[in-house]
């Protein structure tokens, strides 16, 4: 008798055991197409990151080229006065 109680138990936690497997196999393709959406997603940002370094660093070519500008007007402007 108690061998047919520890083979229901058995069998009980067997089946939940599946129950539970089965719920997780079929959320697998609905995570895969998740995980590449984020691939995708990462690549996109590391490729725009890429692009915000060069951005940055043309702004600061700019920047030089404008200061220069600006001493040269000024002296310039020095020589025209004085």
């Amino acid at each position: 008798m108690l061998w047919w109680i520890v083979l229901a138990v058995v069998l009980a936690t067997l089946v939940v055991l599946a129950v539970a497997v089965r719920g997780v196999l079929s959320r697998l393709p609905g995570l895969r197409r998740a995980a590449v959406a984020l691939q995708r997603r990462q690549a996109e940002a590391q490729e725009l990151a890429g692009a915000a370094t060069a951005l940055q660093e043309r702004a600061e070519a700019l920047q030089d080229q404008l200061a220069t500008a600006q001493r040269r007007i000024e002296l310039i402007k020095a020589k025209r006065g004085g």
